[in-house]
């Protein structure tokens, strides 16, 4: 039953770190971890309420006006950075790890901001305040969007020196753990760039410990508690030993502080997964099931107003390539098949006619680069992605959506499905005119099984991380995409 206080062994790692280490150690912030959130979050705010006083001195100086309503502007530049923040922060944006990761914040800090700016648009008009022109409001809204992404790069690399250089302030704990010692050395080092400085070790005994054992370790862990300066006690084991444990943690309920418990072993991946309830039980949501009511009429309403507004907007183009169709060779304008759409229901889907043939059966031969059956029209429309536009009409009946897996033929539907593994877990959503996997080059045939598998793990990694944001972000990329080409025929 070896449970012996190890704290000397951390006194040894840290004699054996580098000179530059321990002098970095010994000149700290005033600032701990889990206050980062919060201060990347008044950061913000600040940021927008400079980039409105910078923005309104600006367009006075130009134009010659006294310094007058700076107040007002502050004012629009608070809502402004309310809408930013609820934003951000809904979808955990603050979080120091999202904060590392500069592509993924810079995107999202340019759709956040957008929206704020489109919200407060459709409210007050582009003028900050009454009397001032929309080009205030413009040079506001360009001056806050550069202030932010250079406020997202200077966070970025000062998170990333606190971090590597152990210059967070410290948060004392105590480790009690069930781990063999190889295996705390990685967490001694995580908890120490996090700004957290282990004063004590205990190692629990093996399971099945007795009460006797317990009331021993208890006491061998209070009394040098009580010896030191303390913020925190953390218990690392195993989820199984967790009838043992409550009695464990019961005993230590005598001291002052908390107590956080860190599950490891396999059935620790379990709380990996959101939680929810269940009447009075708490629950673990091991698949994300379709989407919220809420979350659905957000997405379908997105979609009639954007399918609505592109058939409205494109409606000249559209009917030139209907006449082009016509005129290139005989057949229909228009090219109808079935697929297979949410939870596995069939539907029409509409293209632009581009082949000589209007294939719908068992059988059907992908296309490849020099398809003779394809039409002169129909190479410029199949290489623009033009062909797909019809598909609007699906996107406002409701068969589709903007945003979502790409539908396939129902013959390449069966032969997908006995390659890929989970290839029919694609149809929990609604599929959709664009998707993840084709802003990523997944275009085109698919005459490999690697190909295949590839799509659907695209597809299935949106609609596990599915959000309003996500959807944004594809349709913003997918005119990109077109230009580029990659497997378009």
């Amino acid at each position: 039953m070896n449970f012996v206080n190890r704290d000397f062994r951390e006194r040894e790692v840290t004699d054996r770190l580098s000179p530059e280490l321990v002098a970095s150690r010994q000149h700290k912030w005033p600032l701990r971890y889990d206050a980062v959130e919060h201060v990347a979050l008044c950061a913000d705010i600040a940021t927008i309420l400079f980039a409105s006083i910078v923005s309104s001195l600006l367009h006075q100086a130009q134009n010659g006006q006294a310094a007058a309503g700076v107040s007002n502007a502050l004012g629009l530049a608070l809502i402004s950075a309310a809408c930013l923040v609820c934003l951000l922060k809904t979808h955990g944006l603050y979080q120091p790890v999202e904060l590392l990761a500069l592509r993924n914040q810079m995107r999202a800090v340019c759709l956040a901001w957008t929206s704020s700016v489109l919200f407060i648009w459709s409210v007050y008009g582009f003028a900050i305040h009454p009397g001032t022109s929309q080009q205030a409001g413009l040079l506001f809204v360009v001056i806050g969007l550069s202030l932010l992404l250079a406020e997202r790069w200077g966070v970025k690399v000062l998170l990333g020196r606190a971090l590597s250089g152990r210059k967070f302030a410290n948060t004392n704990i105590v480790l009690i753990s069930d781990q063999p010692w190889s295996k705390n050395v990685g967490l001694s080092e995580t908890l120490s760039m996090h700004g957290y400085c282990v004063k004590g070790r205990f190692s629990l005994p093996p399971l099945g410990f007795g009460p006797a054992c317990r009331r021993r370790l208890t006491a061998r862990v209070i009394d040098h508690i009580r010896t030191c300066q303390l913020d925190q006690v953390v218990v690392e084991a195993a989820p199984e030993r967790w009838p043992e444990l409550r009695a464990f943690v019961a005993d230590l309920r005598v001291l002052p502080f908390p107590i956080i418990f860190v599950p490891v072993g396999t059935t620790s991946e379990l709380l990996r997964h959101p939680k929810r309830s269940l009447g009075s039980a708490v629950c673990v949501e091991l698949q994300r099931g379709p989407l919220t009511p809420l979350e659905s009429a957000i997405k379908r309403t997105i979609d009639i107003i954007g399918g609505s507004l592109g058939l409205a907007m494109l409606a000249p183009l559209l009917a030139l390539a209907a006449i082009a169709i016509k005129l290139d060779s005989p057949g229909p304008i228009f090219f109808r098949q079935q697929r297979c759409g949410f939870n596995g229901r069939i539907f029409l889907i509409r293209k632009f006619r581009t082949m000589h043939v209007l294939e719908d059966g068992p059988v059907i031969l992908q296309a490849n680069r020099a398809d003779r059956r394809v039409t002169r029209v129909g190479k410029w429309l199949r290489r623009t992605s033009f062909d797909e536009l019809p598909q609007l009409l699906n996107v406002v009946e409701g068969s589709m959506s903007l945003v979502g897996p790409r539908p396939h033929a129902l013959a390449h539907d069966g032969q997908f499905d006995k390659l890929v593994r989970n290839y029919a877990f694609r149809r929990r959503v609604r599929p959709g005119l664009t998707g993840w996997a084709q802003i990523h080059g997944c275009r085109g045939a698919t005459p490999t099984a690697s190909m295949i598998e590839a799509r659907v793990q695209y597809d299935l990694w949106y609609i596990d991380n599915w959000s309003l944001r996500l959807d944004l972000a594809i349709l913003l990329r997918t005119p990109m995409e077109v230009l580029r080409g990659r497997n378009a025929y």
